[in-house]
C-alpha cells in the first residue's frame, strides 16, 4: 500500500507512519514543521519524504505533483491543531478554523486534482459528541452531535465538509472519531504526558494536576494507528467509525499507575477539583467488522512514556553541561 500522511510529524502521524512501514507498506508525508520530533526511529526518517508546507493555504503545485507522482492508494489526513486549549474556548480561533476545516478542504481539492482518486481517512474526534451523563456516558456513532467547545466545533465542520465530498464528488472516504490516544512523543500539554513530564523532573517537588475525578476513555496511539490502517483497508466508504478503549478510566486512577511504574510517590496538589465526564466509545462498529481491539495495556504506555521523557530530559541536561 502507498500511503501519504498530512501531519506525518506530528504525534499521531509519526507513529502511523512507522506502523505503516513496518507492514511493508511505502509512505509520503506532509509537516508544517519540516522536522521529525525526538523518538522518531532514524529508519522512520530514512524513509519518508517529506513535503514541508501549511495546508491552511492549500495544497501548492509543487506538492500536489510530488503526491501525484506518489500515486497513492490511501490518504490519511491526520493534520489539526489537536491541542483543545490552543483552538478556543466556545468558539475557535481563526487559526483553529484554518487548519481543522481549511486544510480538511485543501486535502479534498488535492484529492480531486489526483490523476488517481487514493481512499480518504479523515481523523475526527470524540469531542464532536454532546455532552454526556455519568449515568450514560458511552456513546455509539449515532448518538447526537453537540459539540461545546471549539475544538469538537472544529472537528464537527471537518466532518461536514468531508460528508459534502463523499456525496458529492464521489470522494472515497471514511471517518475516524478517535478518542483520547496517548503514548511516547505526545505533547506535554495533554494528561498523560503532562503528569509524565512532572515525575521525570530533576527534583521531588508536587505534582500538580487539574482534576483527578474526570473519567475518559484512553487508548495506546499504536492501537490507534493498527486501528487506522484496518478501517482504510475494510471501512466502508461514508461510514463514521468510533476508535477508542471503551474502558471508563479514572484520572486519579491513571496518577496511581504513573507513581507506581515510575517508583515515585510525590505530594499530589490538586487545582481543579470536581467530577468530569468525558465520552466513552462504543467501538462493536470496528470490532465485528476488522475484529480490532486495543493489545496495549495502560502499564506498558505508561512506562514508555516515562522513558520518552526521561531520554528527553537526559539529552536536553546533556546539552546544557
Amino acid at each position: 500500500m502507498r500511503a501519504f500522511i498530512t501531519g506525518v510529524t506530528g504525534f499521531a502521524g509519526s507513529h502511523l507512519a512507522e506502523h505503516l512501514l513496518a507492514c511493508g507498506d511505502e509512505v509520503l508525508g506532509s509537516s508544517h514543521r519540516g522536522h521529525w520530533p525526538l523518538g522518531v526511529p532514524d529508519a522512520v526518517q530514512r524513509a519518508v519524504p517529506l513535503i514541508v508546507g501549511d495546508l491552511t493555504t492549500g495544497v501548492d503545485e509543487a506538492a500536489r505533483q510530488t503526491v501525484n507522482e506518489f500515486r497513492p492508494d490511501v490518504i490519511f489526513h491526520l493534520a489539526a491543531i489537536s491541542v483543545p486549549s490552543e483552538c478556543g474556548t466556545t468558539e475557535p480561533t481563526a487559526q483553529a478554523l484554518a487548519s481543522n476545516v481549511g486544510g480538511t478542504q485543501a486535502v479534498i481539492e488535492l484529492c480531486r486534482l489526483l490523476a488517481d482518486r487514493p481512499r480518504v481517512l479523515l481523523a475526527s474526534s470524540c469531542y464532536v459528541y454532546a455532552p454526556v451523563s455519568f449515568d450514560s456516558p458511552v456513546v455509539t456513532e449515532d448518538a447526537p452531535l453537540d459539540p461545546q467547545r471549539a475544538y469538537g466545533k472544529t472537528k464537527r465542520l471537518a466532518e461536514q465538509a468531508f460528508r459534502r465530498a463523499i456525496q458529492d464528488e464521489k470522494l472515497d472516504g471514511v471517518i475516524t472519531r478517535s478518542f483520547q490516544h496517548v503514548g511516547p512523543r505526545q505533547s506535554h500539554r495533554m494528561i498523560l504526558p503532562d503528569w509524565v513530564h512532572q515525575f521525570t523532573a530533576s527534583d521531588d517537588g508536587p505534582i500538580r494536576v487539574g482534576c483527578l475525578d474526570t473519567y475518559l476513555d484512553l487508548t495506546d496511539v499504536r492501537d490507534i494507528c493498527r486501528a487506522y490502517r484496518q478501517l482504510v483497508v475494510d471501512g466502508q466508504r461514508g461510514t463514521v467509525y468510533n476508535v477508542g478503549s471503551g474502558i471508563v478510566r479514572r484520572s486519579g486512577d491513571l496518577l496511581e499507575v504513573i507513581q507506581r511504574c515510575s517508583g515515585s510517590r510525590r505530594e499530589v496538589i490538586e487545582l481543579e477539583p470536581g467530577h468530569r465526564q468525558h465520552p466513552i466509545a462504543d467501538i462493536s462498529r470496528l470490532t465485528q467488522l476488522t475484529g480490532w481491539k486495543p493489545a496495549i495495556p495502560l502499564e506498558q504506555t505508561v512506562t514508555d512514556t516515562l522513558s520518552y521523557w526521561r531520554e528527553r530530559r537526559s539529552r536536553k541536561e546533556g546539552m546544557d553541561s
